[in-house]
């Protein structure tokens, strides 16, 4: 697998941001996701949640298992994960059971970051699969999105009071 340049990071992130903003102007949590394999995005996913009314259409999930179907293979051994904000306890067992070795995420969650808030499950060496953390790539941008988001939510909660 290639060192990837900051260059690459900040693109591929970009890319996940976008993911984001097209889930908050469908009215679902803004969390975007790609996966990178050789260069290429080969999955792209956002929240799907409210749409589905499935509570595992996280935009992680839903990257990795476009990534599985295009590579024909559970295992994402050479790719990278991008996603907006701190992937949540079921995302980062859906990371660890595909073998991803690298995530990089934007802004951690207090409330369900499962790689570094509350937990750091990517990292425990208890477990049959270890991954890379990278955090902090397009952080303002992700948390952002996100506060705007609620900010905008609580508004319209209150008007319909």
């Amino acid at each position: 697998m290639n060192k990837l340049t900051e260059h690459e990071i900040n693109f591929y992130m970009n890319e996940a941001i976008k993911e984001a903003q097209f889930a908050k102007m469908i009215d679902e949590v803004p969390i975007g996701a790609v996966v990178v394999h050789d260069g290429k995005i080969i999955g792209r996913g956002h929240n799907l949640r409210e749409h589905s009314q499935d509570s595992t259409t996280h935009a992680e999930v839903l990257a990795i298992t476009e990534a599985c179907a295009y590579l024909k293979s559970w295992r994402l051994w050479d790719c990278q994960l991008f996603v907006t904000i701190e992937p949540c306890l079921m995302c980062s067992g859906t990371i660890i059971n595909s073998q991803l070795p690298q995530v990089f995420f934007g802004a951690r969650d207090p409330k369900a970051g499962a790689v570094r808030s509350l937990y750091t499950v990517l990292e425990d060496t208890r477990l049959n699969h270890q991954v890379t953390v990278h955090e902090g790539i397009e952080a303002d941008r992700a948390s952002m999105l996100m506060k705007t988001f609620f900010k905008e939510i609580r508004k319209r909660r209150k008007k319909t009071k």
